[in-house]
């Protein structure tokens, strides 16, 4: 299971998913969608390869720093937002945007910045995340395709 508050457990499941991939060992559904974005992520390898130095690590964005857990956590959400449709009609605008972008990597990337705008707002709000705001900036992004 991905989910969890506590950010060392949650770390170290993409540690023990990448070790897993890479040694043969078959995977669960939930492994597989962690083990296809870390693929989707060379640049991450060297981290997921020594969870000794990295599972602390802190990444400032201030600093310039992108923190590669937040990163490919997003990838993870969104693609299980589009294969249950939730919020619903996100598989619609996913399929018009990936006409434009015909690349589903970088499509994602695009929709991340509405995701991290309304995950940010909710935890400032305290609140839930409003789906409808999250979807109107996915409509909004798939106009423009």
């Amino acid at each position: 299971m991905i989910y969890s508050q506590d950010r060392t457990k949650l770390r170290q499941q993409y540690f023990d998913v990448w070790q897993k991939a890479n040694a043969g060992q078959t995977l669960e559904p939930m492994e597989a969608i962690i083990a296809d974005v870390i693929k989707d992520h060379p640049e991450y390898h060297p981290i997921l390869k020594n969870p000794d130095a990295h599972i602390e690590s802190e990444y400032y964005p201030e600093h310039g720093n992108t923190n590669p857990f937040l990163h490919m956590g997003m990838h993870i959400t969104l693609r299980e937002q589009v294969a249950t449709d939730r919020p619903a009609g996100i598989r619609d605008l996913t399929r018009k945007m990936l006409l434009k972008y015909r690349d589903s990597h970088e499509m994602e990337h695009h929709m991340m910045e509405p995701l991290g705008r309304v995950l940010w707002e909710a935890q400032r709000s305290n609140t839930l995340p409003d789906e409808q705001i999250y979807l109107e900036a996915l409509r909004e992004l798939a106009s423009k395709c």
